[in-house]
Formats: structure tokens, C-alpha cells, sequence
């Protein structure tokens, strides 16, 4: 990852690289969102097809195979986006090359450095210490559509398929009982709840357990927690697992609000999430007639990469 930046910044210009990074400690590191708006940093559009393939081999450092196709679709939704808007092809507000890198400290060095690409529905860190990436959340991948019906060459694709899927099938063997738990409202939530605050928090863990599910409903729960998880690369994928199976895989939580079946409809939606010590993964389908979809993966201890970097500073404060 340090490699491929460090390759990626020699091909800048002088005022392109003065645009695609900052100081590690500058507050823009925190600055994340998932709406079109204008961003810091230097965006695919003003890079050169050399410039441009390297920042993508920098994307394919830190996500899987399926992360990489997942980033890269929901790139080309800006395209069916434009059609089903009416907007013309030099249009600027859906565009997918507007999504932009930028690179916070030195990488490689033995101090942290991170870098993150983000545009309309991305948002992705990375935050590496002494060879070793110790943050990838907060992790922001979103659809819109979340099904293309519009007559255009990427009609019925689905990016996020098997989070809308696996959740509904989860939905499904729950027993009565066990929906009273699962089930916290009526009416979904209009956006996932966190939003892109710095620091993500819930007042309280609502949902069914992991313990209280029977053997075919853990097994569907976890291969649900993994699509999440198998984004990144299959080393970071263990490591954020390891994180959660030392905290209690038992804990994790299943909650689920709106609609029951999958069929869509006027005005319906539906959210779920999933919830424990250390992690919040929150999936939102309500906006555009339920046909616009939100997903964040959050780290409640180390987003940013705040929980291990103190543990870092800590450290070598007291070998001082």
C-alpha cells in the first residue's frame, strides 16, 4: 500500500500533489461524507490515464476483488443516474469521474499516514503505522439506484445485492418470537442513523442476539457480517474479524425497522443493522421509493484509527 502511493504521488505535478495531501493531524482527515458535493483532495477527472490507473491500483490495495468491482459499479451508477435524471453527458453533479484521493502524512515512514478516496456514495480510509494498516472504517459503499430498471446498458444490476438478500432471508426463518426481539419499528428510518459523524454511537443495543439465533440463522448471520468484512483485502477482512471474535461474537446484534418482505412498493423501506461492543453496520433502503441504498460499516473503538493510534502514542510515551 505504502509502495503504491508513494508511486502514485511521483506521478503528480507539483500543484497536483500540493492538492492531494495534507498533514496526518489536519482535521480534513475526519472530514467524510457520502453526498455529491465538492471535495478536497485531487479527483479522477483532472488526472492523466497514467495518474488515473495508479490510484486505482492504490483502491485495489486496500479492497477485495469484490470491494474493487462494488467501488468501481457504483462509479458507473453516476452514468445510469445522468439518463434517468435527463442530464447532459458533460453534466458535473452525477459524474463518475468526481470521486477524489487524497493522501494524509508521508507513507512508508514510521509515522501514521492514511489516504481515502470518496465521491458520491464512497467513502474509504486507510490508515497505515510502521507497515501495517491498523483503520479501514469509516467504510461508506451506497446504490442509486439499488436496482437499475431504467433502459440503459446496466439494467438489473444490483450492486448491493447480497446485503438486501441474505438480510431478507435472515428476515425470514425468524420465528414470532424472535421477530419481537429483532424488530424495532414499523417504519424504516429515513437515513442511516449515524450520518457521517466522527464518532458513531447508539444510546442502546436493540435487536436479537447471536445466541438467541438456531444454528441456520447464526450461519446466515455471519455470512451477512462477512459481505460487509470481504470488501477489504482478505488480511484486513481477518483482522477486523479477530476484533470482533475478541470482543464476543455472541454479542452481535440483529435489528431490523419498516417492511417485512422484500417487494417494493410506494412509500415502503426498510433498515436494518447490525450492532455490537466494537462494530455498527447500518443499511438503509427507503429513499427514491425505497430503490436507493446506504451501507456503513463503522469501528465504535478505532474509526479513524483513533483507539490504536493512542495505544501507539501511549507507548511510546512511556519508553520515553
Amino acid at each position: 500500500m505504502a509502495a503504491v502511493t508513494q508511486r502514485f504521488l511521483q506521478l503528480l505535478t507539483p500543484e497536483q500533489r500540493a492538492q492531494a495531501t495534507y498533514p496526518f493531524d489536519n482535521e480534513e482527515r475526519f472530514n467524510w461524507h457520502f453526498v455529491p458535493r465538492t471535495r478536497k483532495g485531487l479527483p479522477l477527472k483532472q488526472m492523466t490515464d497514467e495518474q488515473r490507473k495508479a490510484a486505482m491500483a492504490l483502491l485495489k490495495t486496500g479492497l477485495s476483488d469484490q470491494g474493487y468491482d462494488k467501488a468501481t459499479a457504483i462509479m458507473d451508477l453516476e452514468n445510469v443516474l445522468r439518463v434517468v435524471e435527463n442530464r447532459p453527458p458533460n453534466d458535473t453533479y452525477r459524474d463518475p469521474e468526481n470521486y477524489s484521493f487524497t493522501v494524509f502524512g508521508e507513507p512508508g515512514g514510521r509515522e501514521p499516514w492514511s489516504w481515502r478516496i470518496e465521491g458520491h456514495h464512497i467513502s474509504l480510509q486507510f490508515l497505515s503505522l510502521t507497515g501495517r494498516v491498523l483503520a479501514q472504517t469509516p467504510t461508506f459503499f451506497g446504490s442509486n439506484p439499488g436496482e437499475v430498471r431504467a433502459d440503459v446498458p446496466q439494467k438489473g444490476k444490483r450492486v448491493l445485492k447480497q446485503e438486501t438478500d441474505l438480510a431478507f432471508a435472515l428476515l425470514k426463518t425468524l420465528s414470532d418470537e424472535q421477530r419481537k426481539q429483532a424488530v424495532i419499528g414499523t417504519v424504516a428510518y429515513p437515513e442511516i442513523i449515524t450520518s457521517n459523524k466522527r464518532k458513531a454511537s447508539l444510546e442502546k443495543m436493540e435487536g436479537l442476539t447471536l445466541t438467541d439465533m438456531k444454528a441456520d440463522q447464526r450461519k446466515l448471520f455471519l455470512e451477512l457480517l462477512q459481505v460487509y468484512l470481504n470488501n477489504y483485502r482478505i488480511t484486513l477482512a481477518k483482522q477486523q474479524f479477530a476484533r470482533l471474535e475478541k470482543a464476543g461474537l455472541d454479542k452481535l446484534r440483529f435489528a431490523w425497522a419498516g417492511d417485512l418482505t422484500p417487494e417494493l412498493g410506494e412509500g415502503k423501506g426498510w433498515y436494518y443493522r447490525i450492532h455490537g461492543p466494537t462494530i455498527l453496520i447500518e443499511y438503509d433502503n427507503t429513499q427514491t421509493n425505497a430503490n436507493h441504498i446506504h451501507t456503513v460499516v463503522r469501528d465504535l473503538t478505532n474509526d479513524f484509527g483513533e483507539d490504536l493510534l493512542r495505544e501507539h502514542y501511549e507507548s511510546q510515551h512511556k519508553a520515553k
